[in-house]
This record gives C-alpha cells, sequence and structure tokens, in this order.
C-alpha cells in the first residue's frame, strides 16, 4: 500500500495494483479499477516513485533469504576460481576460435 494526501489533508493508504490511471491536472487525479476518484495532493511523479518502492519492497521480501553459510561458500568459490589462472579455461593471450554456430558439422 502507499500513503497518500488528498486535497482536506486526509490520509489514506491506497493499493497501487488498483490504479487505472494517473492524470496531472492542476490536481492529480487517480482513477481505479471500480472507476473511483481520488485527488491528491502529491504529484504523478511522487506517485510513480512510492508505487515502484512499493513493488521493490514486495519483491525483496518475496524471495528467500540467503543463509550465511552459502554467501560465503559462494564468495569462496568466486575467489578460487578469480584468483586461480590454472581453472580459467581461456587464457587471454590467445585469441578466440570462431563461434560454435558458425562451424560446419
Amino acid at each position: 500500500m502507499i500513503f497518500l494526501t488528498r486535497l482536506d489533508k486526509q490520509q489514506t493508504y491506497l493499493n497501487p495494483d488498483h490504479i487505472v490511471s494517473i492524470e496531472e491536472t492542476p490536481d492529480t487525479v487517480i482513477t481505479l479499477f471500480n472507476g473511483h476518484h481520488f485527488i491528491v495532493r502529491e504529484s504523478a511523479k511522487v506517485i510513480i516513485s512510492k508505487i515502484i518502492a512499493f513493488r521493490a519492497q514486495v519483491s525483496r521480501r518475496s524471495q528467500p533469504p540467503v543463509k550465511k553459510h552459502f554467501a560465503r561458500h559462494r564468495k569462496k568459490q568466486f575467489r578460487s576460481r578469480t584468483l586461480n589462472k590454472d581453472l580459467c579455461p581461456l587464457d587471454r593471450d590467445t585469441p578466440l576460435s570462431s563461434p560454435f554456430h558458425s562451424q560446419d558439422h
């Protein structure tokens, strides 16, 4: 839910999934799916940034938590592969061969 202020200074929360359009005449008018209109003090840019922040928060909360020992393991793998030149399949001094899709079989 996003926090908005109506013109009469009444504070309200609005579900951004129900918004159909936002019009910026001298006042900002929000139209919902059910046909209701809200006139609010915030500009369209502010409302859009609040919607983006809300969806980012929902997306972050929906991801499973990363366990610390998994994160350490991934960091250790990354360090070993980037620091150890023997494991790297490509040598930077040798030119690359032609791409696989261009080879005739």
